[in-house]
């Protein structure tokens, strides 16, 4: 069955605890988690919290996990870097592990300088790829590899790159990005769930807006055909809100974010069920 979810990182001025009873009350189904979130992040990453806090809140009942990739590259020429990135997304395959989480999603990393990635750059995404992969395997968490937005030293920004990639890697999943891909053209969304649908177990719900990713999807009729074409191909991961607080045009209080959260799962919901046309 699929799921309407959020990341958490659009309420991240708020503390965990609110952030759940924000999502309850926009009618989510499920949440996200970004360990980067301030509140989790910067005052000891306490899981026995986080679980004490899911257990609260059973209503978002299905919780996937978002990778840390602030300041992170775990494709780096930086050995220092490259270890650090590429340790704490194994940590977040074991938070999943630890608080029952269905997924995680990760970012491929890029080469460090803005050229095209050389065969140095993906060998050390294939390490990159290895140490997941033992740990998700260890754990038995599913991980999910994300699109990208085009960028000359991207590893994937391409349907054809992660086509590759998911051949590679048989143990992964696909997280599409929708403006990571809406960025190229509108029909970009749509070649990635015609290449990529059959590995796809989450999907990042926002839309470009003035060249501006993550802004809000309601009552957009190319959101609305993409959530067909995501339905058609008998998907039931989550359909989650990635909105970016920075694209409006001025600082937003709770309420008015809840209310952004509850306008695009209504959204949602009504595509999904063939109500918008």
């Amino acid at each position: 069955m699929v799921v309407f979810s959020a990341a958490s990182m659009f309420l991240h001025d708020y503390s965990c605890q609110q952030i759940l009873g924000f999502f309850s009350a926009a009618g989510l189904d499920g949440i996200e988690f970004w360990p980067e979130t301030p509140d989790f992040w910067q005052n000891g990453q306490d899981i026995k919290h986080l679980k004490e806090l899911k257990k609260a809140r059973p209503e978002l009942a299905s919780w996937t996990i978002h990778a840390p990739i602030l300041d992170m590259n775990p494709s780096s020429f930086n050995p220092g870097v490259a270890e650090i990135s590429v340790g704490y997304a194994v940590k977040a395959v074991e938070l999943a592990h630890d608080i029952g989480a269905q997924t995680v999603t990760i970012h491929p990393g890029r080469r460090t300088a803005k050229r095209p990635p050389t065969e140095a750059d993906l060998n050390l995404f294939d390490h990159y790829m290895e140490c997941v992969h033992e740990t998700s395997r260890t754990l038995g968490v599913t991980v999910c590899i994300e699109n990208m937005e085009p960028a000359v030293n991207s590893l994937a920004y391409t349907p054809e790159r992660l086509r590759e990639i998911l051949d590679a890697e048989p143990w992964l999943g696909f997280t599409l990005d929708v403006a990571h891909a809406q960025i190229k053209d509108e029909m970009e969304p749509s070649r990635y769930i015609d290449l990529c649908g059959d590995r796809l177990l989450n999907v990042h719900m926002s839309r470009v807006v003035r060249n501006r990713p993550h802004s809000p999807i309601s009552e957009d009729p190319a959101i609305a055909e993409i959530i067909r074409h995501i339905k058609s191909t008998g998907f039931s991961g989550s359909l989650t809100l990635e909105i970016e607080d920075l694209t409006f045009d001025h600082v937003m209080t709770a309420e008015e974010k809840v209310e952004v959260l509850a306008q695009d799962c209504r959204f949602m919901r009504d595509c999904w069920a063939g109500k918008f046309t």
